[in-house]
């Protein structure tokens, strides 16, 4: 089942539980689905691919990251808590994320693959990187350990 089908699903069982926060937050999903869809057909292309699903819940995810943020820095934690239970929704759709241990070890990996010995080659790093981790890691995270593993 694909995510879009998978969506229209969860928004019925939302809506049969009564459940506010979660029915808001998959809608706001599949408003976003069908968005991409739409901005993507000239180019021939129907549905989205699984790629382009996993990229829209990251960028769904990270937009409410930056919201708790600026939500707690100015004290409004009720609209925090509300962006947090948001962005827990959005996990359950993403790939499971990986931990630090894990992450380390791949990224030790593509960093021996393309020769980078110190921060200076942490552009050659990134991109691999990026590409290989999407969905599965915050970039910010992977950010901060390839610049310790590269000793910066």
């Amino acid at each position: 089942m694909g995510l879009k089908e998978q969506v229209t699903e969860d928004i019925k069982s939302a809506m049969k539980a009564k459940d506010k926060i979660r029915l808001e937050t998959i809608r706001s999903i599949k408003k976003a689905i069908l968005e991409k869809e739409v901005a993507v057909r000239p180019s021939g292309q129907e549905s989205l691919t699984e790629e382009q699903e996993i990229e829209l819940l990251v960028q769904q995810a990270k937009q409410r990251r930056d919201s708790i943020q600026q939500y707690g820095d100015a004290g409004r934690d009720d609209l925090a808590d509300k962006e947090a239970a948001e962005l827990a929704i959005i996990e359950t759709y993403l790939p499971k994320q990986l931990d630090d241990e894990e992450l380390s070890a791949i990224l030790t990996q593509i960093i021996a693959e393309v020769g980078a010995t110190s921060t200076k080659d942490m552009g050659k790093v990134m991109g691999p990187a990026m590409k290989q981790l999407k969905g599965k890691a915050d970039g910010k995270k992977i950010q901060e350990l390839v610049k310790n593993i590269l000793g910066g």
